[in-house]
Formats: structure tokens, C-alpha cells, sequence
């Protein structure tokens, strides 16, 4: 089982019992994902931002125009964090203060740079759209040199993460546990819905199969 070394930056303090550093496990819960915050400070004032990700091996690939600011910025510091997470249930108890959620999250450290040589910007912008739906890339049109000169891809390279993971009922005090309050959990998920097809789409063209293929598997 290989881990990602402990260290200040990514210890997980509070809730350790929570705590995993397993590379497996977090690529798992990124791979589950698509939306990442990723926080930034811009002229001494601190910024969170979602932003759609993918992911291959140790990179996250992010893009935008070329003048967003967030990007420019973590470029300019050479540094970059990002965090994922997936809200599971609603963790209902007896008491208030014992009313907690579970969830799976992850939290990335590492360096970033800018791709600027076009093949290597096509391939992390493949990675892109394969991560939002797998094969989605191969039913595209090739993008434009226009296109590609346009965006701003920044890849970041993961030097340590951490996950924290919560997926256990409820933790009453003993002596609230035969109160007449009902508890337990609200389980959720994020599912797909059946696709739709857009308008101005002729009418000989169907649903292709990797985009039923992610309805079918996410419903």
C-alpha cells in the first residue's frame, strides 16, 4: 500500500481516526469527482474557487482562458492546493451537537506549470473531457488550433495529499440513546438523469453509447 509522507502541510489533526494518506484511496475519491475547490489569494485577499478537474497518475489538469486570474496567480507562486469532496448522508441524532454528515474528501498540495507544446495540451485536455465521461474525446470534433492557442492549461503535479472519510452512523451520548427522538441517517447521492438531447441535434442522431453508458451506471 503505498502513502503519501506526512508531513505540517497535510497532517490531518482533529478526527485522525479519519485520516487516510493511501494513494489508492484518494485517487478513488478524486476519480469520483469532477469539481475541485481550489483556493488562490489574489492581491492579499484569499479565494476559493470550483473548478472542473482531471486527472491522470499524480496530475490534475485545470484550463481557462488565458487571462484568468486564478490560473495566472497560481502560475506566478508555482504552488497550488485543491479539494475534493462527496457529501454521503445527513447524520441525524438525539442532540443537536451530535448532528454530524458523512463524506469522503480529499485534500491535494503540489506544484503547478503551464503546458504550452500543443500535443501535450491536447492529451491533458483529453484527460479532461474522459474524466468528465469516459470516451467522450473520440466523439468530439478535433479542436482548433484557434482553440487550443486560446486556452490555458495548467497541470499540477500532486507532492502530497490527504483524505478524511467519515461513513459511520450515529455517535450519541449513552444516556440519550433510549430518548424517544428518532435518529440515524439520510443517505445521498448524486445520480444522472436520462439525456438530453439538444434541439438543433438532427434527427438521425442517437444518444452515442458512452454518454447512455454514464447514464446507466450513475443512475
Amino acid at each position: 500500500m503505498k502513502e503519501y509522507s506526512q508531513s505540517k502541510i497535510n497532517r490531518i489533526k482533529r478526527g485522525q481516526n479519519r485520516a487516510t494518506y493511501d494513494v489508492d484511496t484518494i485517487n478513488t475519491i478524486l476519480d469520483a469527482g469532477f469539481i475541485g475547490f481550489v483556493s488562490y489569494t489574489y492581491e492579499g485577499t484569499a479565494i476559493s474557487i470550483p473548478m472542473a478537474y482531471g486527472r491522470k497518475d499524480n496530475k490534475i489538469y485545470l484550463h481557462s482562458s488565458q487571462g484568468n486570474r486564478m490560473l495566472l496567480s497560481l502560475l506566478e507562486v508555482g504552488k497550488m492546493s485543491m479539494t475534493v469532496m462527496h457529501l454521503d448522508a445527513l447524520v441525524l441524532a438525539r442532540s443537536g451537537l451530535h448532528h454530524s454528515v458523512n463524506y469522503r474528501s480529499v485534500t491535494l498540495f503540489g506544484s503547478v506549470k503551464k503546458i504550452e507544446e500543443n500535443q501535450e495540451k491536447s492529451g491533458a485536455l483529453e484527460c479532461f473531457m474522459n474524466h468528465m465521461i469516459e470516451g467522450r474525446w473520440d466523439e468530439i470534433r478535433p479542436m482548433h488550433q484557434q482553440e487550443l492557442d486560446r486556452t490555458l492549461v495548467v497541470e499540477m503535479t500532486i507532492e502530497t495529499a490527504s483524505a478524511k472519510i467519515r461513513d459511520v452512523g450515529v455517535n450519541d451520548e449513552p444516556e440519550d440513546e433510549s430518548l424517544p427522538i428518532w435518529a440515524g441517517l439520510v443517505p445521498l447521492k448524486q445520480v444522472a438523469e436520462y439525456p438530453i438531447s439538444d434541439t438543433k441535434l438532427p434527427e438521425n442522431i442517437a444518444i452515442p453509447n458512452h454518454v447512455l453508458h454514464y447514464y446507466e451506471t450513475h443512475q
